[in-house]
This record gives C-alpha cells, sequence and structure tokens, in this order.
C-alpha cells in the first residue's frame, strides 16, 4: 500500500511540471499505459493471498482514476495555455483581399452514373428505385438463388438482426417493378449495394446499375444490341469491340459475360447478363410461355474507373479535394 501512495504522489507531482501535449502523453504512457507502472501494479493481484485481492484492486483503480483526473486538468490548463498564446502572437491583416471560393465539382460516379442514365433513357428505359435493406426473398428466392448457393454465405453478404440483408445487387428493384407492372417492362435500377470485400479494386458498399426488358419476342440479339449501342455510346467509340463469353447466373439463362478490348490489346470484362430464367419470370407474376426478356448488371465505379483511367477504387470514397478538383467542369452529358 506504501508503495502504491508513492507511485500516485510522484505521478502527480510530475504531472504539474509538465508544460507540453508530448510531455504529458508521455507521462501519461509512463504511468498508465500499457506497460505504465499503475497497469503493472494490477500483475501482482495474482501474487497476493485471496483475502487482500479485493481491497489492492480497489486501491489500484482509485489511483488510476485520480491520476486520469489529475492528468485531464493539465490537459485543460495547457491547451488554455497554447491558445492564449496563439491569439496574443497571431494576428489578421483584414485590409488583405478575401481569397476567392472555389467552384465545386460533380463526384466521377455522378458524372459516370449521369451518363448511363441518359443513354438507357434514349433508348426508352424508366427508371426505378427500391429499398436497400431486403428481405431474404426479394434478394435471392425471387432471382433463382437456392438456399445452398455460395453467394448467400456471411462472407458475401451483410446479414441484419433481423435476417434481412444489405441488398448484394438491385436485382430486387427489378423483381419489385416487375409485381407492379405489367408487360413490356423495361427499366433500369441504379443504386448502392452492400457486399463484404474492400480492397484497391472492391469496397463494401459500391454502385451498381441494372437493366431488364420484358416483353413478347425478346431475344439475345436484342441484349447484344442494346448492350453493344450502350458501351459504344458511353465510351464515345464507334468500333469498340465487344464480345459475349458464356457464364452462369442463377437467374439468367443462357447467361454471359461481357468484354470489351482495351487500347493495349486486352480483354477486360465489363459486365454481365443474359435471359431472363423462366423461374424468375414466374416470381414476377410473368407467364413465361409467353413472354421474355433479358436482364443485364455492371457495377458504376468500375465504369467510372475505366472512363477517367482511376487505378485505385479507394479514391472514390476518400473525399481527397486534389482527387476530385480533376473533374471540375465535367458533366454527365454524351459530348
Amino acid at each position: 500500500m506504501d508503495r502504491l501512495s508513492t507511485i500516485l504522489s510522484e505521478s502527480l507531482e510530475t504531472l504539474k511540471t509538465l508544460l507540453t501535449m508530448h510531455d504529458l502523453d508521455q507521462c501519461r504512457a509512463k504511468y498508465i499505459g500499457k506497460s505504465g507502472l499503475i497497469t503493472a501494479l494490477m500483475q501482482e493481484l495474482k501474487n497476493l493471498p485471496i483475502d487482500e485481492k479485493k481491497e489492492f484492486g480497489a486501491k489500484v483503480n482509485q489511483i488510476k482514476a485520480q491520476f486520469e483526473q489529475a492528468w485531464f486538468n493539465q490537459k485543460e490548463l495547457i491547451l488554455a495555455k497554447e491558445l492564449e498564446n496563439k491569439l496574443n502572437n497571431e494576428s489578421i491583416d483584414v485590409t488583405l483581399s478575401g481569397r476567392n471560393s472555389a467552384l465545386g465539382s460533380l463526384h466521377p460516379i455522378s458524372i459516370t452514373l449521369s451518363k448511363m442514365l441518359n443513354i438507357f433513357s434514349g433508348l426508352g428505359f424508366d427508371i426505378a428505385d427500391g429499398p436497400e435493406i431486403e428481405t431474404d426473398y426479394y434478394n435471392f428466392k425471387a432471382l433463382n438463388i437456392p438456399d445452398h448457393h455460395p453467394a448467400r454465405a456471411m462472407q458475401d453478404t451483410f446479414y441484419t438482426e433481423t435476417s434481412n440483408v444489405l441488398r448484394t445487387h438491385t436485382s430486387p428493384i427489378q423483381i419489385r417493378y416487375a409485381q407492379k407492372h405489367k408487360p413490356p417492362i423495361k427499366v433500369i435500377a441504379p443504386g448502392r449495394v452492400y457486399r463484404v470485400d474492400m480492397d484497391a479494386t472492391h469496397s463494401p458498399m459500391f454502385h451498381q446499375l441494372e437493366g431488364l426488358w420484358i416483353d413478347k419476342g425478346i431475344n439475345f440479339a436484342n441484349l447484344k444490341g442494346v448492350i453493344i449501342h450502350f458501351l459504344r455510346l458511353f465510351f464515345a467509340n464507334d468500333d469498340l469491340q465487344v464480345r459475349f463469353r458464356a457464364s452462369f447466373f442463377p437467374f439468367t439463362e443462357p447467361s454471359a459475360e461481357v468484354d470489351i478490348l482495351s487500347k493495349n490489346g486486352k480483354w477486360l470484362e465489363i459486365l454481365g447478363c443474359g435471359m431472363v430464367h423462366p423461374n424468375v419470370l414466374r416470381n414476377m407474376g410473368i407467364d413465361s410461355e409467353e413472354y421474355s426478356g433479358f436482364a443485364f448488371g455492371m457495377g458504376i465505379d468500375r465504369f467510372a474507373m475505366l472512363k477517367y483511367n482511376i487505378n485505385d477504387l479507394r479514391l472514390m470514397f476518400e473525399n481527397d479535394l486534389d482527387f476530385l478538383r480533376q473533374f471540375q467542369g465535367m458533366s454527365g452529358a454524351l459530348l
């Protein structure tokens, strides 16, 4: 107990002599840091008889609380003194000319989305929206994703306490829209989506745009025509080379991945698409014998990166002004 009192007296006297925040932080680490003197006292509890542990532990906690209060009081004194010195030594020349206010700019994702909406609106697509917190039915089951599908795994999907999910794609918007509208249906669904992923090319929250066209006689040729037309307009390249590769998605059959030929001669995967699966049409309340349709989905953030040569997705969300100023004066209008 004598040692406890000695450490407390020593620490309080030391605090009174400190004049800078750096010294104050060093003092805090010395006494209550991970290896601090007061912290180390708690390690001695295991060596004490059981009947002494309670009293000793309470005393150590009391000393720690006294130190923290004294540390906080000294911090307030130091900050007040620093502010006083700053006010006494700094001045503002009110006769100087004011600084011009910098103009703001649209975010590259906003610019990219605007371009996309302009193109698809020109092709006659309506725009739909929906909830970001979705039920299991609309996010998975209605889209022909069975219970055992990997997309349901916890490492891919954010689940809520009520067993709902943060939507992993904007496809649920299409289901909701189709249940309320009779064919012909021609709609795009942009919005935020969420998946458990984070690196230079992935974010736990990102932006997606999906499209749906359902009518009598819709076929894969219609799908190819819309996709190729969109890509060539978006990238302002009438000769853009586009290829379709066979793929698999639970909600489309047949399904395809779409690639574009980059300037360096390499193919880049750009989006997924396919003919709407009959099971999905039935979940929409649409007769799959009478109607057919196609759907497609693309990452808005990825399109922005390709359009503006951005090599790290995280730049989109850091709000760095030097990065954002590069897009000043740009708009979503098609040139």
